[in-house]
């Protein structure tokens, strides 16, 4: 069965803008089911569920309608996820493009039709078709509608106020709220369309995107790429075990019995599919901590104490020594930068 995620730090966004627009953010956390301990990492997978369930929140707490329309237009595609940030070195909208959505799957990760990209462009004459692949739609129309506001408000941006849409085209009824459409897009919406999709034309492809530099664009594509891969790991049983996991090492209720509930297993089941893989549930759960505090303590993501905490140590002194044991060095080691990097350049 496929899962859908997200990327935390698109549900971090979320739940950010939210709570500027009045939402409670502890409210907002308790309706969706996220945990701080999710939220943490930027680059963790949230279940596409709970951002279902966290849109809706921020949705009726800050008794906003439109609240998808109004997130999409004021939160920058590039404050979502690394995905965004990934371009093309030959600086084009068309290779940009592509780049981009190879590795959409980092920011939100959905069904589409015939399981190809989400994204895909149609020819039509001198004009362009954006077209949104995510199959049953019309069940979180609010994807739709922040993704084509975002892509919208994100291009004007970057275009600096070029008008470059033609037509919009979304598969759900009409809202109370049309006015709110009219206004973001500029341009005629059609609602009960066949399909999600932009309308622009050709040219659009021929604009010069703005690029990184070579140095940035490389780091970017780098951590994109292991990013994918990491997501790929996490379709193995071994992969979803971690996921359950790292949430719950800070709890004490990081169990075998817990996790085969979560993933609607018995403990045997689970035990053979680990097994099929080659591991056990007690190597993963005794190798997991240390890749842990590595990824957190070399990408500064957290702190030592931090750290500590979200791994399940009692204590700072603890932690320190079972590092020591796995990695030969203390953690403040792992966080000091590496000695050529304290020449000036």
């Amino acid at each position: 069965m496929f899962e859908q995620t997200i990327a935390a730090s698109a549900a971090r966004a979320l739940k950010e803008f939210a709570a500027s627009r009045g939402a409670d953010r502890a409210e907002l956390m308790e309706r969706s089911g996220i945990t701080p301990a999710e939220l943490q990492d930027p680059d963790n997978r949230i279940a596409f569920a709970k951002y279902v369930a966290l849109m809706r929140a921020g949705k009726e707490l800050c008794r906003d309608p439109a609240f998808a329309l109004h997130f999409g237009e004021a939160v920058d595609m590039t404050e979502l996820s690394v995905a965004c940030l990934v371009g093309s070195p030959s600086g084009t909208w068309a290779d940009g493009f592509a780049e981009m959505n190879r590795f959409a799957r980092l920011a939100a990760e959905v069904e589409t039709e015939g399981g190809g990209d989400r994204f895909r462009i149609e020819r039509d004459g001198g004009r362009l078709w954006v077209i949104d692949a995510r199959t049953n739609p019309n069940e979180f129309p609010e994807l739709t509608e922040s993704a084509f506001a975002r892509m919208a408000c994100s291009m004007r941006r970057f275009l600096g106020g070029v008008e470059f849409l033609k037509a919009i085209h979304v598969t759900h009824a009409a809202p109370s709220y049309r006015a709110e459409y009219e206004r973001i897009f500029r341009v005629p919406v059609v609602f009960e369309s066949e399909r999600n999709a932009v309308l622009t034309d050709d040219s659009w492809l021929a604009f010069t995107a703005p690029v990184f530099p070579p140095y940035v664009s490389e780091v970017l594509r780098a951590h994109a790429e292991g990013l994918l891969e990491k997501l790929e790991r996490s379709k193995t049983t071994r992969g979803r075990v971690e996921s359950l996991l790292a949430p719950l090492l800070h709890t004490g209720e990081a169990s075998v019995a817990v996790v085969a509930a979560k993933m609607g297993l018995s403990r045997q089941t689970l035990f053979r599919r680990l097994k099929a893989e080659g591991v056990t549930f007690e190597k993963v759960l005794d190798e997991l901590p240390r890749e842990l505090a590595l990824r957190y303590l070399r990408g500064k993501k957290a702190s030592v104490d931090e750290t500590a905490y979200l791994l399940g140590f009692s204590d700072r002194a603890a932690f320190s020594r079972a590092f020591k044991r796995w990695t030969g060095r203390s953690p403040r080691a792992a966080l000091a930068p590496k000695a050529e990097n304290d020449t000036a350049c």
